[in-house]
């Protein structure tokens, strides 16, 4: 019986071209493929369709599946495309339910997971049993690609150790850091890898403060940051806890005295905070809206619909989607290890990523930048909110093969 956790989404079943179909047949004459099976490809797609985290994937982010499935005509390799949408509601044993149903019940080929690590991970097990792709994009445990990694799993969009690898870069050279840590799997990772490179960059990391998920005060922590006399504190957080703590930060009027870091926030979130709060914050990122003019192309469209502009998640759910037609079309079946192949052997083009790739480890190879968010006066247009501090270029932004845990790397 299907699970009343998720609406089935058929998107844009159209018939395929001639063209498409010569190629899917001239592919399966040649033996490259055994085709498509069941005559239909199937993207499932499971997030936070209705929590704390809808507004950085949610509804928009599935609808930018769908947009990808209609970019390739509704249909590859002569078979019509449907999409299949459900809610694992920030819980792990949802989320792998869900993931069972789509894959055992529903005949999902790839599933693209969202937000929330527990979930994320919990989707990549299930997947790996059923020997299916996942492709992880809104969660950035380093895990993914790390001691659980997995020859199903492609970790897409960003991770907390990138994040922190970027983050470390900002306050200048002889900086010193002290870092206010939400103490769980992800503000820990975040807080690691940022401080390896502090100080494999010859700086200096003054302390440390750990504080538990959702803690309604940082104001205490912050003062101890700024007492120990570090010119940089990094928020290793997310979401209501870093928001909490830059509250504190504006509150004791630090602002001018410290240089401060979001180690991860998205631009929704940012909305929300208001430029006059977060002015001058440092913020990695895997993408932004104001890129260039593809990506505002892009966005603008996204701003049409939805009356905001895209997240970085939202751009990854569109081109992971993308990529896998893309990849079906090319090997001329939907098979999970044909598929993955092609993936592999593939460069990434579009307006998520250029030259992006997908390494052994399962990440998803891309440039990642360090963006500073504007004083109100320098914003020329609305959602006008970071300015560009640095590029930092492919494998530079992600974890080397002698610090993975990953053992298909090895």
């Amino acid at each position: 019986m299907v699970s009343a956790g998720h609406a089935r989404v058929a998107t844009a079943l159209l018939a395929a071209t001639a063209v498409a179909l010569t190629g899917c047949a001239s592919s399966v004459a040649a033996g490259n493929a055994p085709g498509i099976s069941g005559d239909v490809v199937r993207i499932g797609f499971i997030t936070d369709m209705s929590g704390p985290y809808v507004g950085i994937d949610g509804p928009a982010g599935a609808e930018m599946v769908r947009k990808a499935v209609a970019e390739k005509g509704g249909a590859v390799g002569g078979a019509p495309v449907e999409v299949i949408v459900a809610d694992h509601r920030n819980k792990a044993d949802v989320a792998a339910a869900e993931a069972t149903e789509f894959f055992d019940r529903q005949g999902v080929d790839v599933l693209i997971g969202g937000v929330n690590s527990g979930s994320s991970l919990a989707m990549a097990a299930v997947a790996r049993e059923r020997r299916k792709p996942f492709v992880a994009v809104g969660a950035g445990d380093s895990s993914h690609t790390g001691e659980q990694c997995s020859p199903y799993t492609v970790h897409y969009a960003y991770s907390t150790t990138a994040w922190g690898r970027i983050a470390g870069r900002a306050g200048g050279d002889d900086a010193s850091w002290y870092f206010l840590t939400a103490d769980y799997a992800f503000g820990r990772q975040m807080h690691d890898a940022a401080a390896r490179y502090v100080t494999s960059a010859g700086r200096t990391v003054a302390g440390a403060a750990h504080h538990p998920r959702g803690a309604p005060d940082l104001t205490p922590l912050v003062q101890q940051a700024h007492a120990s006399g570090a010119e940089v504190i990094g928020l290793a957080s997310g979401h209501d806890d870093l928001a909490r703590a830059l509250t504190a930060v504006n509150t004791l009027g630090l602002r001018d005295s410290v240089a401060v870091v979001g180690m991860h926030l998205f631009i929704t979130e940012l909305d929300e905070i208001g430029l006059e709060h977060a002015q001058g914050m440092y913020v990695p990122a895997g993408w932004f809206w104001t890129r260039d003019a593809e990506t505002r192309a892009w966005s603008e469209r996204f701003f049409a619909e939805f009356g905001r502009m895209p997240t970085s998640l939202q751009a990854a759910d569109y081109s992971a989607a993308l990529q896998y037609l893309n990849a079906v079309e090319g090997a001329g079946s939907d098979d999970a290890d044909a598929v993955l192949a092609r993936l592999r052997n593939t460069r990434i083009n579009d307006v998520y990523t250029k030259n992006g790739y997908i390494r052994g480890d399962g990440h998803m190879v891309h440039d990642m930048y360090l963006l500073q968010v504007k004083e109100p006066g320098e914003s020329a247009e609305p959602w006008d909110y970071y300015r560009l501090v640095e590029t930092v270029e492919g494998e530079a932004a992600w974890p080397t093969k002698g610090e993975s845990a990953c053992p298909l790397w090895k």
